[in-house]
C-alpha cells in the first residue's frame, strides 16, 4: 500500500512514496507475492482511503492473475475504491522472468482504455519494470520497457533495483514519463535524485522494518528483565 507525499519545487512535484504491499501481506501473516485473497487486499486498501485525507496508491503487485481481462477487472476494482493510482509490474508471479514486452504493452493498453472508459482518466499507472532484478546488464532493456509502457497507457515508469547515478540519469533523460526510484543503501538522498530527473521515489517497507526490529529488541529486553521500566524512559 502506497502513501505518495508530493514536495512542490520551481521544477514542479517531487514526489515521496511508502509503496507497501509487503505489509499488508505481513500484518496478515503472509510473505510477499499475492498470497493474500485480492478481495481481502482490496478490503484493507479501502479502509486506508476511507481513513486519510491525502491520495492513496495501491500496490497490486503483476495484477493477482495471470489473464488480462482478470487483471484489467481487478484494476478497476481498485480504482472504484477511491484509490490515485497503482504500481502493477512486469515480474511474472508462477514463473522466473519478466512477462514478454509486447504483451505487457498490450495488457497497459487494455487497462488505460479500460480506465477511461469508466471516468478514471486522471488514474496513475505506475508501470514497474524488475528488469534490474532479472538481467545482467539491464539498462538497454528497461528503456525500452519504459518507453514501450508509457506509449501503451502507462503514467510513469517505476525501476526498483537500479543504484547507478548515470543510469538513472539516463532512463530518466529518455523515458517520456516520470521516473520512480527505490531506496536502497547509497540511494537515499531525495534532493539528489531529483537532480538527476526522478520525479518519485518509493522506500517500501524499510520503515516498517526498523519499527518491527525496535519492537522486537524492546519486547526480548523486557523478558529478560522481567521489567518493563524501560517503556518509560525518556
Amino acid at each position: 500500500m502506497g502513501f505518495i507525499i508530493r514536495f512542490n519545487t520551481r521544477e514542479g512535484w517531487f514526489q515521496s512514496n511508502w509503496d507497501n504491499e509487503l505489509g499488508i501481506a505481513n500484518s496478515l501473516g503472509f510473505a510477499d507475492g499475492e498470497l493474500i485473497d485480492f478481495g481481502r487486499h482490496l478490503a484493507i486498501i479501502k479502509n486506508m482511503v476511507d481513513n486519510v485525507k491525502i491520495p492513496v496508491s495501491a500496490d497490486i503487485e503483476a495484477g493477482y492473475s495471470d489473464d488480462v481481462d482478470t487483471i484489467t477487472a481487478n484494476v478497476l476494482r481498485t480504482a472504484d475504491i477511491g484509490v490515485a493510482g497503482i504500481n502493477i509490474e512486469d515480474s511474472l508471479k508462477n514463473e522466473k522472468g519478466l512477462r514478454d514486452i509486447t504483451k505487457h504493452g498490450e495488457l497497459l493498453t487494455k487497462i488505460r482504455s479500460a480506465l477511461d472508459n469508466h471516468g478514471y482518466k486522471d488514474f496513475y499507472i505506475n508501470a514497474r519494470t524488475d528488469t534490474y532484478f532479472h538481467k545482467e546488464k539491464p539498462l538497454v532493456e528497461t528503456l525500452e520497457r519504459a518507453n514501450v509502457y508509457i506509449e501503451s497507457g502507462a503514467s510513469g515508469i517505476f525501476v526498483p533495483g537500479v543504484t547507478n547515478h548515470k543510469e538513472i540519469q539516463e532512463i530518466a533523460a529518455h523515458t517520456d514519463g516520470p521516473l520512480n526510484v527505490f531506496a536502497l543503501p547509497g540511494l537515499t538522498y531525495c534532493t539528489k535524485l531529483k537532480e538527476l530527473g526522478v520525479k518519485r521515489f518509493s522506500f517500501g517497507n524499510a520503515l516498517s522494518d526498523k519499527v518491527i526490529v525496535f519492537m522486537e529488541a524492546n519486547a526480548q529486553a523486557i523478558l529478560e528483565a522481567k521489567d518493563t521500566a524501560l517503556l518509560y524512559e525518556n
